[in-house]
């Protein structure tokens, strides 16, 4: 590899490194929009819920963002969004979801998973 390919091969980096701190930036943003427009809306027009829709779409959203764009997907976020997201249905559908149990599943089957795909 020559000095050019390297000088290239940084600049993508610098570029992606750029791109993700904007894409985790805009995800703030819509998680703090969000939050302020169901404060202004009264308590009994919010269905139950909402929030956590909302805070799974968005975390769902960062990292599909990042996989188009081919920026490294963070799996705990991916997992966290799920979790939100059904747990927000759940809520709105009336249909109780545990998530508490269910995280600690899926953390304990993320070390396992992270024994065998571990690169030396």
């Amino acid at each position: 590899m020559d000095a050019s390919e390297n000088k290239n091969i940084t600049k993508n980096n610098e570029r992606k490194l750029a791109l993700s701190k904007q894409i985790d930036g805009i995800s703030w943003a819509l998680f703090f929009i969000m939050i302020g427009g169901i404060g202004l809306v009264p308590d009994e027009k919010v269905p139950g819920g909402a929030w956590l829709i909302g805070v799974g779409l968005i975390m769902l959203g960062n990292n599909l963002f990042r996989y188009m764009k081919e920026i490294k997907v963070v799996g705990f976020t991916i997992v966290l969004g799920i979790l939100a997201l059904l747990a927000g249905l759940g809520d709105f559908t009336g249909f109780e979801i545990p998530i508490f149990p269910v995280l600690l599943i899926l953390v304990g089957l993320s070390i396992i998973v992270s024994f065998f795909t571990k690169k030396e």
